[in-house]
């Protein structure tokens, strides 16, 4: 069972108690878990289904605020311990950054009083906020989207994924990659070299170096490499047709993007937003406006997490509306 297997990587990183409180707790794979949040002091809460459930002492989801357990001072020093045993050589450098990603493409969030160094972060200390965000990987998830984004040869369209936070861009994003890169026999598409620049260790999930989700045949992955650097040497060193990345956002992403476009090189990368209106507004990208990104697809919630809401051409145009 798919979502057992999911949420037994995020048991095996959460505090004894609280572990104890969610393993036999049936409701956690109904309601299609997105989030469990740890507060130092506050009620133990599980999100999904747009919702947020308390968790009582018994391990039982409740609505009554005043019934839910509260994360001790322990649970959350317990979670820490776990986290750092995991990436013992990574941990303080990972974590400045507000997160770890564990096996499976989970990300542990953290906050806390931050030390700041000639304008930079350099540790979270007095953690006491600690978010799990459940990673999922859904084989067939850009089904879809795939003959929006395919050519008349049999190319790809530079393509740009926009939604705002867990509305499940990463999780099409890794399915295009995988489906792209494998090829698609009904469609006579033989398989693409795919570069996939994995900044957050999100998309492939590597541990040591093999990806634990599947990316494809043809992909291969730069893990925990910047956006900008990471294409460039992709570029130089594995030759892909296709370069696919998660959240770009900054000049220097959008510098690499177009160095990419005149090594003739597909993109295929994902974005924080509501629209494409937040396209046009981001001044980082404002170089990638005139007409770089051939099919922009953007996603919500409105049938639920992943509803393909529209997708656009080049030129703005609506090729596809969610009716729902």
């Amino acid at each position: 069972m798919e979502n057992k297997k999911t949420m037994d990587e995020i048991f095996d990183f959460l505090p004894p108690n609280v572990r104890k409180l969610l393993i036999n707790n049936f409701n956690i794979y109904s309601i299609g878990a997105e989030e469990i949040r740890l507060r130092l002091n506050k009620p133990l809460i599980v999100v999904g289904n747009d919702s947020d459930y308390f968790v009582d002492s018994n391990g039982n989801f409740t609505q009554e605020i005043n019934k839910a357990y509260l994360t001790t001072k322990e649970d959350i020093k317990k979670a820490l311990e776990i986290i750092q045993n995991f990436s013992v050589y990574s941990y303080g450098e990972e974590l400045k950054n507000g997160y770890i990603t564990i096996p499976g493409g989970h990300r542990i969030g953290i906050s806390g009083r931050t030390i700041v160094e000639n304008g930079y972060i350099k540790s979270i200390k007095d953690i006491a906020f600690i978010n799990y965000r459940i990673a999922k990987e859904i084989i067939g998830a850009a089904n879809k989207v795939i003959d929006y984004i395919i050519t008349p040869t049999l190319s790809v369209y530079n393509t740009l994924i926009i939604s705002p936070p867990q509305c499940g861009k990463t999780t099409l994003l890794r399915d295009l990659v995988r489906q792209l890169s494998n090829g698609i026999k009904s469609k006579n598409i033989k398989g693409f070299k795919v570069g996939l620049v994995d900044e957050r260790s999100e998309i492939a999930a590597c541990f040591f170096g093999e990806p634990k989700n599947d990316v494809g045949i043809r992909t291969d992955v730069l893990d925990g490499c910047p956006k900008s650097q990471g294409i460039f040497l992709l570029i130089r060193s594995m030759s892909p047709q296709i370069i696919a990345t998660d959240e770009i956002g900054k000049v220097e992403d959008a510098d690499a993007l177009m160095e990419g476009a005149n090594a003739g090189v597909k993109v295929i990368a994902t974005m924080h937003g509501s629209d494409i209106e937040d396209l046009y507004k981001k001044i980082e990208l404002k170089k990638l406006h005139c007409n770089y990104f051939e099919r922009i697809i953007v996603l919500g919630r409105s049938k639920g997490v992943g509803t393909i809401e529209k997708i656009y051409d080049k030129e703005g145009k609506i090729l596809f509306k969610h009716s729902g």
